[in-house]
């Protein structure tokens, strides 16, 4: 048996973000389109002897212990018993504190990777759990649609029938949005009664079936406080409304800021611009309708 496994760990966008009540945990209930994208960071995991090691190459994330990635095999060993542990190299791309879910998807790779190198580890409901407790975006790159609809703490999927890869373009402004401090300046902007009610925050029925619904649907609450607080995510997304793409939207509460266009060649013109006014990366990505596949290596 091969005692490696190789993954890549997309980023997502929303194309819909609604934030709602505040719940009695301390969490909000939110309503939300995730889109899965090619922007991956990539992770190799070998079988070892016991313990969890990581080692990242890219930019400095803190504290071992405290990575999802790290967080999320130590969780899966806990469960198989003693003799089991695993090597992680994980190769970062996405940006942290972006609000592309890097973190949440590297979990959700090595959970993936370790179900190969683990058969008999934990059952599929114990892994939902685990990616539950891990954030509330890991279940979504667990699951099998990388275009899902998202409720409660984002962990209530609806998945969708995956829409026609569109080309897409991400602004990476040279700032990291904490999501705490975002969701407080939402909520002193609501308190002073600035916004539409709750209900009219709502997506509602049915959910957006192609992408010039989105188009017409698309939205994110946090567009009405993160760019006040940082206004490189405002210079970002004037910069991406002026060339044309549709929508041009934050993700999730930021930095990174995205527009979708009809192809590569108007994707690829549109960043060739921005990254020019802006002098910031803009990437040039592909929408996914399907997740990456873990694979084996060689010993």
């Amino acid at each position: 048996m091969t005692d490696a496994v190789s993954v890549d760990a997309p980023a997502k966008v929303n194309l819909f973000l609604r934030v709602l009540r505040k719940r009695d945990d301390g969490f909000h209930e939110l309503e939300t389109l995730f889109q899965a994208v090619d922007l991956s960071d990539h992770l190799v995991l070998r079988r070892a002897e016991e313990g969890v090691r990581l080692e990242v190459d890219g930019p400095d994330l803190g504290p071992v212990d405290r990575n999802l990635a790290f967080r999320a095999a130590r969780a899966f060993l806990e469960t198989t018993g003693p003799g089991g542990g695993v090597d992680i190299r994980l190769t970062k791309r996405i940006p942290a504190g972006a609000g592309l879910a890097g973190g949440s998807s590297d979990a959700a790779a090595v959970l993936r990777a370790l179900e190969m190198l683990y058969p008999d580890g934990p059952a599929p409901e114990e892994i939902a759990r685990m990616a539950a407790g891990l954030g509330s975006d890991v279940l979504f790159f667990l699951g099998g649609s990388t275009f899902a609809l998202g409720r409660g703490r984002g962990e209530l999927l609806e998945p969708l029938p995956a829409l026609e890869e569109r080309a897409i373009v991400l602004v990476l402004p040279p700032v990291h949005v904490p999501t705490g401090p975002a969701y407080g300046a939402l909520s002193v902007q609501r308190e002073s009664g600035f916004g539409p009610s709750e209900e009219a925050r709502r997506l509602g029925a049915p959910p957006p079936a192609s992408w010039s619904e989105i188009a017409v649907l698309a939205h994110n609450d946090f567009e009405m406080v993160v760019p006040m607080l940082h206004p490189e995510v405002a210079r970002a997304l004037t910069a991406l409304s002026g060339t044309g793409g549709r929508p041009a939207l934050l993700s999730g509460s930021g930095a990174a800021c995205f527009a979708l266009y009809p192809d590569e060649s108007a994707a690829a013109t549109a960043a060739c611009s921005l990254e020019a006014e802006l002098g910031w990366p803009a990437p040039v990505a592909r929408t996914l309708t399907a997740f990456p596949a873990p694979r084996f290596l060689g010993r």
